[in-house]
Formats: C-alpha cells, sequence, structure tokens
C-alpha cells in the first residue's frame, strides 16, 4: 500500500488538509484511498445491531451491504506493538494510487506535517527527524522542507512527485 501520513497536533488542520488532498488529486484522476488513524479507542459499530451481534458472536469478518455504503469491519492485526496494523487494509486499498493517511505520527512511513504557529505549539519535526516536509504558511523554527498551506498546488505537485508512481500520473 502507497501512503503517506499526514500528522500534526490538534486543531492544526490535519483533516481540512486531507480533504483538500483528496480532492485535487482525485481531479487529477488519480484513485486515492485514505484512513483516519486514532489513538483513541472506541467502537466503529454499533452495538446491539446485527453486525455488531454477528462480530461479537465470533465472526473472523464482518461486512455490512447497504444501497448507499458498504462497510468490512476486520479485527485489529495480533496484538503484538510490532505488527503492521495497515496489512489487514491492504487488499482493500490496492487499486489505489495514493492512500492518504490522517495521523499515526509514530509510524516509520512518510509523513508529512501541518503546523500553524498560532496554535501555539511546536512542530512535531523538531522531535521526529523523519517528517519530510512541514506543510504551513508561517516561518518555521525549524531548517526543515516547507510548502505552503494556503496554496495546495505546489504540495500536490510534491505529493505526486514523490509518491505516484509515475506510470499511473
Amino acid at each position: 500500500m502507497n501512503r503517506l501520513h499526514i500528522i500534526g497536533r490538534k486543531n492544526h488542520g490535519k483533516t481540512t488538509l486531507v480533504v483538500e488532498l483528496i480532492d485535487q488529486l482525485t481531479r487529477r484522476g488519480l484513485r486515492v484511498g485514505s484512513i483516519k488513524h486514532t489513538h483513541h479507542r472506541h467502537e466503529l459499530d454499533v452495538p446491539g445491531k446485527d453486525s455488531h451481534r454477528h462480530r461479537t458472536a465470533g465472526a473472523a469478518v464482518v461486512g455490512v451491504l447497504s444501497k448507499g455504503l458498504s462497510a468490512v469491519y476486520l479485527p485489529k492485526v495480533g496484538t503484538d506493538s510490532d505488527a503492521d496494523p495497515y496489512a489487514a487494509l491492504a487488499a482493500s486499498f490496492a487499486g489505489c494510487d495514493l492512500v492518504l493517511v490522517e495521523g499515526d505520527s509514530k509510524t516509520t512511513a512518510p509523513k508529512i506535517e501541518v503546523w500553524r504557529s498560532a496554535v501555539g505549539s511546536p512542530p512535531l519535526a523538531a522531535e521526529d527527524q523523519q517528517i519530510l516536509a512541514i506543510v504551513t504558511d508561517d516561518t518555521t523554527p525549524l531548517d526543515a522542507q516547507t510548502l505552503p498551506r494556503s496554496d495546495t498546488k505546489p504540495l500536490v505537485e510534491w505529493v505526486v512527485e514523490h509518491f505516484v508512481d509515475s506510470g499511473r500520473r
């Protein structure tokens, strides 16, 4: 799975940026997948509903098909912290040119940070040398590659150049 993580602290604009990138990349004819990563534990399926009952009864995989949307509930891949939590999702994203993951700052996969000085917290890139670029309109206190936030065209070009297979452009 060809993925790029969009990370940043709370209220720095991760979701807004991911939505804009999906829109602009799909306008270019790319097939883009998205994953929202959260470190919070919460139920994705509704307790008491049939699909939840199937899952708690022991089904290995539970699917929900409706007229407008389909979903598949998979158990978390292992409990080992070294296990790749994205492995179970790879088949579902196989046809994507790029998968944008919102969050998961601890990943070793490629990541860029969205940062706004007005929020008052330092860039994560100060602590994480694996962050490839900072997306901001502000002057950063770091010597890191920056891409403008208000004009996403250079960011989209950079993402395509660095993360999309040249044969799929």
